[in-house]
Formats: structure tokens, sequence, C-alpha cells
């Protein structure tokens, strides 16, 4: 029996190994463009390792704790400045979510 091969063979594979991305917009590689309320927006994966930090959902208003992997979206002529960070799932859904729930009085304000 033969062992396994690793590489890929050839062809369109090998081109994106060279570190250059095939799209130019294409800068993370987990990067990508949403349209929603008819703006632009970036969206970008965060990973469980990556996510160190208690970020505050605006889709459900609860908190997204460090190690849980979750999304961030900004709109692409606003800048970094306006950035959200989204439970996967709220983000799929925020066209059928209301963006103004209401917390309870002990609820943390972050």
């Amino acid at each position: 029996m033969s062992p396994r091969r690793n590489r890929p063979r050839g062809g369109a594979r090998s081109a994106r190994r060279s570190g250059a991305p095939a799209d130019p917009g294409e800068r993370y590689g987990l990067e990508r463009t949403a349209e929603w309320r008819g703006e632009e927006w970036a969206v970008r994966q965060v990973t469980g390792g990556a996510a160190v930090k208690h970020y505050r959902c605006p889709g459900c208003d609860q908190e997204i704790p460090p190690g849980v992997p979750h999304l961030v979206a900004w709109p692409r002529e606003g800048g970094g400045d306006d950035r959200r960070h989204w439970h996967r799932a709220c983000w799929n859904a925020r066209d059928r979510r209301s963006a103004r729930l209401q917390r309870s009085r002990n609820a943390p304000r972050y």
C-alpha cells in the first residue's frame, strides 16, 4: 500500500498557495461583503481562539463571552469605529429582529 499524498496536485490551487489572494477585496480570507439596509457591510468571522473580550450582540442584546466564535460587521463607507460583534444566528436573522430590545433592570450594560 502506498502512502497517502498530502500535497495537492497543481492546477488552480497552486496559484492560491503563492499567498496572493485571487480577489483583491479578499484581504483576510474570512472577510466578505453583505448588503443590508441599502448599505454594503464588511463581515469577518472571528474564531473562538481570537475572541478574548466580552461583547454585546446588537441582534439579541445578549453577551458574547470570550472563546465563542462570532462575526464582526461594519459599514464599508464608515470605517472601523462602527464595528459590531454579532452571533452568527443573529446576523443571519437580522432582518427578522428588531434592534431596540428592552433589557431587564438588572442586566449589565456594556
